[in-house]
């Protein structure tokens, strides 16, 4: 009951309500799509926090920083600034993408050890 309240107040009388621009529903639409696209490619940035997207195959690169997506292509650059709550939807987004993807990269070095490991004590075995 807490939380539901906490979150209540932080979205409708924290923040104002704003009017969603077409372009903040634009590019969050671009970053939700990207961030399930199979070639896309993810990194992060320990010090200032930005998140990045690149996908060769469509030719974008997407920057994630502080409530902004910067879009560019060699075409365009765009910068849109989006609300907290689209901000904290998107980034909940990226999150759960970038922790499955760790997630496999774990079970893909734990079964490797698990062979080798298995492989040595057959070795050692023979001896």
């Amino acid at each position: 009951m807490y939380v539901k309240f906490v979150l209540w107040h932080k979205y409708r009388v924290m923040a104002p309500d704003i009017q969603r621009t077409s372009n903040e529903v634009i590019c969050v639409s671009i970053c939700r799509k990207l961030i399930f696209h199979p070639d896309s490619e993810f990194a992060m940035t320990p010090i200032s926090y930005k998140k990045y997207i690149k996908n060769k195959t469509l030719g974008l690169f997407v920057v994630l920083c502080e409530k902004q997506i910067s879009i560019t292509n060699h075409v365009y650059h765009y910068d849109v600034v989006i609300s907290s709550r689209e901000w904290d939807k998107l980034m909940s987004i990226y999150d759960s993408k970038t922790e499955a993807i760790r997630k496999e990269y774990e079970e893909e070095i734990h079964s490797q050890i698990k062979h080798s490991l298995h492989t040595i004590l057959d070795k050692v075995s023979n001896i």
